[in-house]
């Protein structure tokens, strides 16, 4: 699989890097509102649709396999974890590239597949969102930002993974993990606090 990074490559992380926000004003996404739909071709060939989801939570994550701190939350096996422990609820978890042809973190169909074997990552299915409509009705700015969309089918979290907006692995330990916490909060038909956070990373597109 193609994942050497080249030193410019790296580099261009290093600019990316960046605290992220939603995108003020975008008619399309609002917490507390029936969340945007989409149609994305996975990894697979697949067409998946957030229509087929009705009735389940479901979870988003961009990711971008060069930034660092997406990487922050795979090297130790956390993401991965926080994955198996979703889906064996019947939690549905997307994960999500954005990444246009020809910038830092693009994944072709191949590619993706290959992350997913290599990160021994589970989510349900991995899209690529290669025209960018996903990310602009989420108004994603940065990858690492998750959304969850609770049974109804309503935004009920967007924002960080956690509180410990750093690239340091050892930060995840003692962090709070605020999708997690949404998680239990919709399976125990509770209000999710907080509804929204800022996420971090590196840019999405």
């Amino acid at each position: 699989m193609r994942r050497s990074t080249s030193w410019l490559s790296l580099c261009a992380v290093g600019l990316a890097v960046m605290i992220g926000a939603a995108r003020a004003g975008d008619p399309t996404f609002r917490v507390g509102a029936a969340a945007p739909t989409f149609t994305a071709e996975s990894s697979d060939g697949k067409r998946v649709s957030l229509a087929e989801f009705r009735g389940k939570t479901v979870v988003l994550e961009w990711t971008n396999p060069d930034c660092p701190y997406v990487a922050k939350h795979y090297s130790g096996g956390s993401m991965q974890a926080l994955q198996r422990d979703a889906t064996a609820k019947g939690v549905v978890w997307l994960t999500i590239s954005s990444s246009a042809p020809g910038n830092v973190g693009y994944l072709d169909a191949l590619e993706a597949a290959e992350l997913v074997e290599t990160r021994q990552a589970k989510p349900t299915h991995m899209l690529l969102d290669r025209d960018g409509k996903m990310l602009d009705a989420y108004g994603v700015s940065v990858a690492l930002t998750l959304a969850v969309i609770d049974p109804r089918g309503v935004l009920a979290y967007y924002g960080a993974i956690d509180d410990k907006p750093t690239a340091k692995p050892e930060d995840v330990a003692g962090a709070r993990n605020y999708v997690r916490e949404a998680l239990t909060a919709i399976a125990a038909g509770q209000p999710v606090k907080p509804a929204q956070t800022r996420p971090y990373g590196c840019v999405a597109r």
